[in-house]
This record gives C-alpha cells, sequence and structure tokens, in this order.
C-alpha cells in the first residue's frame, strides 16, 4: 500500500525544515546527522531545505550535515543470525555544543535511535540532541519520542515500512507491506 509519494515526500521534507527552524532561529549551533542509510540522504536534503530558507538572512551559514554507522552499536549484532555491514562514518565539525538533529526514515521500536546516541556519545557531548522521523510506526521498545515526525503511521508488527529514496532506489515512495514470511 502506497504511504506517500514523492510529491509527499518532498513537501513533508519542506515542513520538517520549516519546524526546525521554528525551534533553531537561523538555524545557528545546529548540525543534521543521518542515520546510515536513508536517513543521510534525508538530512542531506533537510539540510539543503533549510539553507535555501535561510538565505539572505544575516548571518547566512551552511548548515552541517554528517553520517552515522551504528552497525557496531546495536544490541543484536552478537547474535549468530545477525551479520553487521558495517558502512561510514562522516562528521566534518565537532558536536561539542551543537544542536544536534538525528535524522531517520523509519522510527519503529527505538533500537536504532538508543544505538545512534550510544555511538553518538563517542564524537563529544552535544547541547541537545533531538530526533526527526520521516515515519513513527509505533510499537516502541525503548522510551524514545521523536521531536519531529513527518507522518504516523498505524502498523501491524507484521507489516514493514518500505522508504525508497531516489539516491538509492531510483524512485521516491514509501510504501506499507506485509514481512516476508509473515502470516496473511
Amino acid at each position: 500500500m502506497l504511504i506517500m509519494t514523492a510529491e509527499e515526500i518532498s513537501a513533508t521534507l519542506e515542513s520538517l525544515a520549516g519546524r526546525l527552524l521554528q525551534n533553531h532561529p537561523l538555524g545557528e549551533r545546529l548540525a543534521l546527522i543521518g542515520i546510515q542509510r536513508r536517513g543521510v540522504y534525508l538530512a542531506a536534503r533537510l539540510a539543503e531545505n533549510l539553507e535555501q530558507k535561510l538565505r539572505g538572512h544575516s548571518p547566512w551559514h551552511k548548515i552541517p550535515s554528517g553520517v552515522l554507522d551504528i552497525s557496531l552499536y546495536r544490541d543484536d549484532w552478537t547474535t549468530n543470525d545477525f551479520r553487521p555491514v558495517v558502512r561510514n562514518t562522516r562528521l566534518d565539525f565537532n558536536v561539542q555544543g551543537l544542536d544536534l538533529v538525528l535524522v531517520d526514515d523509519v522510527l519503529f521500536t527505538g533500537r536504532t535511535v538508543r544505538s545512534a546516541l550510544e555511538a553518538l556519545a563517542d564524537f563529544g557531548r552535544p547541547n541537545k540532541v533531538e530526533l526527526l522521523a520521516l515515519i513513527d510506526r509505533g510499537h516502541r521498545e525503548l522510551p524514545i519520542q521523536p521531536d519531529y515526525t513527518g507522518k504516523q503511521v498505524k502498523t501491524e508488527r507484521a507489516e514493514q515500512v518500505d522508504v525508497l529514496l531516489r539516491e538509492l532506489d531510483g524512485q521516491d515512495e514509501v510504501r506499507l507491506r506485509k514481512k516476508s514470511g509473515a502470516p496473511c
């Protein structure tokens, strides 16, 4: 089932950028960190939206955007059936004292965000950390809630939310489907 079209994703990111600027006027001390994989591309798009909104304001500056891999911080990496694919982490800025926004495509149990917070602690102490998720599908296992949500979607545990992005998948859309092997 189609949840979001390319146009809806674009409009949602535009709206989320506006909400970020409400809480971070002029984007001062603001940096975005995308959680590998799709959060990285969403963070880059958000940074571009923010910079477009800030152009013409003085002082204008680029919004730092980084990449965070959480593979080795996951709590399931020691299980026999899990083989982590380690990707790169790139933070070309000092996180000390910044207001960081972790960006992820889908918020589900909260375990990815827990891992991201643990990984982030290795890079210093930001002023604060907020969470932005394109899709919040519920079913939390940890007390983690997003500060910014693109869309809330009621799901069953036997369903999966697939976020497709043009940078990886050649198209933008969000779909809901039954997990492979899940009973109908």
